[in-house]
Parts: structure tokens; sequence; C-alpha cells
């Protein structure tokens, strides 16, 4: 039996697992996922045991298969009560952004908090060398996340608040305030008195999705995309590469990706499952490994069959049925067509923070009252929020203007006739963050979008994370059972099994 690699992203709210052998990745797990406790957890929370245990009891394995572990940053390793490698924060990036591409040579360029906040690397069949590219002063994430905390108010989160803000007027721009946020050769410069400007600026505003808060939102968020296409540009003309990989927290908005996506100045753009920290988990593995990797999936978490899930519902003393694929897609559809919210769960757990077929709650996005459903009495979120669409590849263009494909949902797309789209868009002219959906992905969850297509006109679904409130995402068919009863879905689907209230 293969031995195993083990690559570690330690910490309570980035806590992640990942396990490789010789042929590549083969599962991968945010701590949170595990321990049920949002933002990791558990009993350890500086070592994430949990996931690893929970990643070779799917697997059949012990940690007596673990060969090597490596960690993703951390200087201390004592806690570890292992023996263990380290590899770079910025390096396990920059891995996981090109090893989990399908590029054989490309550019990688990442964007983060932690210091290097910017590097440049190439990466050549498994190898990735470091471009020497001073950076010495702030970076693109800190003074993106300083905008957020200004404009929104808000001590969490305050970066993915900012993105929902932006998306209701994508595109507003203000000159005064954007000359406020600027570049020279030692990195990014945010003026000193951006903040009293913004206070200024909002003064007396105490409602947290007002059109000139949202207007402050889009416009400086783009100003930091239009900054990074400008570094971008420099690093293309100096590399001459036509393939560039993205790592790094900068990267999980979905209006940054989108302007590198759509700016030609490469002509292949490729952004990881996960290219924040407990993304490294992957990256630590797969260098650790020393070998190329093909195109990931995004679905490398914890599996559950039928015999088990079977257990699970039967052990919950549960009414339930069992369908074929098609009858699953079926019932599914025709809730949705009613106007009800479905828990779906499927195959493999995405390894990434977006529910891209797995582990999803979807909607009807003609549906009247939708956004009010998902936001006053689901989420429990502002009525402002949006959410997300899903829809078959093959169908985007003709609904949608964007890039050709987002298949991790790690981009901004304008609907073409917002009209059909009001009951599912907070504002006529905003964005929606919208998953391309091709062959490559869970088969059950492109059938179930091509059915609801063949009776609705409109191959695309509302989909948001399966999750109660203040919860990670579901993992196990028991975590699925207790959302659904503590929520407020109508049908659960479980691969082939059918819950209902």
């Amino acid at each position: 039996m293969r031995q195993l690699i083990a690559g570690v992203v330690r910490g309570a709210r980035d806590g992640a697992a990942a396990l490789a052998d010789a042929n590549g990745l083969i599962g991968a797990c945010p701590q949170e996922r595990a321990t049920r406790v949002r933002n990791g957890g558990g009993a350890s929370a500086a070592w994430p045991n949990e996931a690893i245990d929970l990643l070779l009891q799917r697997l059949g394995r012990t940690r007596a298969d673990i060969g090597r572990y490596v960690v993703a940053d951390g200087d201390d390793l004592s806690s570890a009560g292992v023996d263990a490698e380290r590899i770079g924060h910025d390096v396990a990036h920059a891995a996981t952004a090109y090893l989990t591409s399908p590029f054989a040579s490309s550019i990688v360029v990442v964007c983060d908090h932690d210091s290097p906040s910017v590097s440049v690397w190439t990466g050549e069949a498994a190898s990735l060398s470091q471009v020497s590219w001073p950076w010495p002063g702030g970076g693109f994430a800190d003074a993106l996340s300083r905008i957020a905390a200004a404009v929104t108010s808000h001590a969490t989160v305050a970066d993915q608040r900012l993105e929902a803000l932006a998306r209701l007027q994508p595109d507003a721009r203000d000159p005064a305030f954007e000359a406020l946020v600027s570049r020279n050769s030692e990195g990014i410069l945010v003026d000193r008195s951006l903040d009293d400007r913004i206070a200024e600026r909002l003064a007396g505003d105490r409602d947290p999705g007002s059109r000139q808060r949202t207007c402050l939102a889009a416009g400086l968020q783009a100003r930091i995309g239009d900054l990074l296409l400008e570094f971008l540009g420099e690093v293309q003309r100096q590399t001459g590469a036509t393939r560039l990989c993205l790592g790094g927290s900068l990267f999980y908005r979905s209006k940054i990706n989108t302007m590198v996506k759509q700016s030609g100045l490469f002509d292949d753009v490729f952004i990881p499952v996960d290219p924040g920290n407990r993304g490294l988990a992957v990256g630590a593995a797969l260098r650790a490994l020393g070998r190329g990797q093909s195109r990931m999936s995004p679905f490398a978490g914890p599996s559950y069959g039928p015999e088990e899930t079977k257990g699970i519902l039967d052990n919950c003393k549960l009414n339930y049925s069992w369908v074929s694929e098609e009858g699953a897609v079926s019932a599914a559809v025709e809730a949705l067509r009613a106007g009800r919210l479905v828990g779906w769960f499927d195959g493999p757990m995405e390894w990434g923070p977006r529910a891209l077929g797995a582990r999803c709650i979807l909607a009807n996005p003609t549906a009247p009252y939708v956004l009010e459903n998902l936001n006053r009495f689901l989420k429990q979120r502002e009525p402002w929020r949006g959410y997300a669409l899903s829809g078959l590849q093959e169908s985007v263009s003709a609904h949608f203007d964007g890039p050709a494909a987002a298949p991790f949902m790690e981009c901004d797309y304008r609907p073409r006739q917002p009209e059909r789209w009001s009951d599912a868009l907070p504002s006529p002219g905003a964005s929606v963050r919208l998953q391309t959906v091709g062959h490559d992905g869970l088969p059950q969850f492109r059938r179930l979008l091509e059915v609801f297509g063949e009776s609705t006109g409109l191959p695309f679904l509302v989909n948001t994370s399966f999750n109660g409130f203040h919860e990670p995402i579901v993992c196990s068919p028991r975590d699925a059972v207790r959302v659904f009863y503590g929520s407020g879905l109508d049908l659960l689907v479980i691969n082939q099994f059918l819950v209902r209230k």
C-alpha cells in the first residue's frame, strides 16, 4: 500500500489537511468541516487532527500510513507530536495555484496578507522557481481589507461584505476617492486620509446597503483591480508568459478574478478551488510529492455510500424514500419549480469554500420571494445580499456577459436581460457570481441543471452553501439531516435518498 503525504495548515481559523500518494491528491478537508465548528475549533485547534482522521477513515487508512507531514508555514512545530517538515507560506500558495492547474508551464502570482504580500514564480513541469521581484511595501490584499473595513464598518468578514455591496452597482466609480489609492515601486499606497474621508462621506448613513456605500465599495474595489492589472502587465512583459496562475486570499474576490480574466493580458488564467490559506494544505502535499499534477477535481472531500447513508437515516428514525438517479433529479426539479428550497448532497464534498454541486442549497432563480426566503428565513442576512448561480457551461454566454468559464464559481457575470432575473437579483443592475458547469463536474448535478432547463427554459439555479446559520458547509449525511430539520429547507436529496418534512 502506498505511503501517504499529509499537507497541513495549522490554526483554529484556517486549519486544513490534505493527503496525497504517488498518484497525486487523494483527499482534502478543512478542519471546520470535521469539527462542525466554524473556523476550526476542535480538541486540537493548533493541529487539524480531526480533519486528518476523517480523511484517513474515509480512505480506510490509519496514521501509520502517513510517511511525511508537511506544514504550510509555522516556525514552531513542537505541538505537532510528529516529525514534520515546513514549507513557506508563499511557496505553498504558489504550489496550490500551479500544481492544481492544467498547465505544463505558467507564471504564478501570489497576492496575500502574509509576507511577502506579493511574489512571482515560474512553474515548469513539477518545479517552481521564484522570480526576483522586490516588493517591500503594502500589498493588494491588505489595501483591499483596509478599504473594506472603512466602507462596511464591520469588524469581521469585511472583505466579503465589500464584494457583496460592490455587486449591487458594479459600474460605479469615484475618481476622487480612487485617487487616494495608488502604486509605486515600493507597493500599494493608501492615503492616510482615506478612512476619515470615507467616514465623512458616510456620516449619518445607517443603511449598510445604501447606494452611496455600494458606489464606494464598487469604485474602490475596481481601483485595486486596475492597479493589479498594471502590475500583471509588467509581469507579462518581463516574462513573456501566456498562462497565469493566481494564488493568495486576494483571489477569493470574484470581481478581481473577472477583471484579470477579461483583461486579455494572458491567453489563459487559472485560479484554484481554494486560493486562500486552507488551500495551502493541498499545495504543501503536492509540493512534497514532487511531481506535476493535472487539473484537479474540486471534489476531494469525504464521500458516503448508500448503505452508510441508509444507516444514518434509519438511526435518525426518519421517513425517506429511495429512488433512481433520474427520480431524484425529477423530485428536485418539481420542488424547485414550485418555489421550494432544496438541500442537495451528492458525492464527495468540495474542498474549497464554494458549493459546486456536492453540498448545496438550491432555489429557482425565477421564483417569487427567492431572495427573501434565502436572506430572511434561511441565511439570516440583510435584504440587499445576493446569491450565486450555477448554470450549464454551454448556456451561459446566451444569458450572461463574463469570462468563458468559471468552474469554481470564481468570477462575476452580468445578465444580458436583467428583467428575467429580477427575482434573484438584489438590484436591477447587479452582477452575480456564477459557476459554469461543464461535463467534468458531478454528473447528477449537471443532469439536474439539464432537466430544470428543459422544464423552464433556463438551465440555471440559485446555489448557496449547504450550512446552517454560523455553521460550516455540511460534510456527512448526518450533518445534512440536522441542518435540514433546523432550517427552512423543504426537500433533502442525499444522492438517491429523498427526505421530506
